[in-house]
């Protein structure tokens, strides 16, 4: 098997991982059950109840279409680049408006550290991908 072929693979598993990552994200926390630390990241910006909930909505519908970003565009590395620099926003975002949510099981530290490296490696696969001929 040549060395392209061999990189699909992984590069396949980390486009569908992100999408679903992605995805669920947008789908649980945010539209089906909407988090109440969601909720209040938006309030802590001065915006009332309704419409911090209808934000919490609209940024769901916008992670999930961001997530089949992934898989509409599996060899695009802007979009990795994307998802490095929101993630890294979204954290500094949580670090202002609610510290003491990074001191709990599974906070956005570990989810967003995660998916960071998880595109920084896509990158490398598809710089490689790309040089081989």
């Amino acid at each position: 098997m040549n060395d392209k072929l061999q990189l699909e693979r992984p590069l396949r598993l980390i486009q569908i991982t992100l999408a679903v990552l992605w995805i669920y994200q947008g789908l649980i926390p945010k539209i089906l059950f909407q988090s109440t630390a969601e909720i209040e990241i938006w309030q802590s910006l001065g915006l009332e109840l309704a419409l911090s909930k209808s934000c919490v909505a609209l940024s769901g519908m916008i992670e999930m279409i961001f997530g089949c970003s992934f898989l509409i565009w599996p060899r695009a590395i802007f979009i990795h680049q994307l998802n490095i620099l929101g993630l890294s926003g979204l954290l500094v975002l949580i670090m202002l408006t609610n510290p003491l949510q990074l001191t709990t099981a599974f906070n956005p530290v570990v989810m967003n550290m995660a998916m960071i490296v998880i595109s920084m490696v896509a990158i490398q696969i598809l710089k490689l991908r790309n040089q081989q001929p």
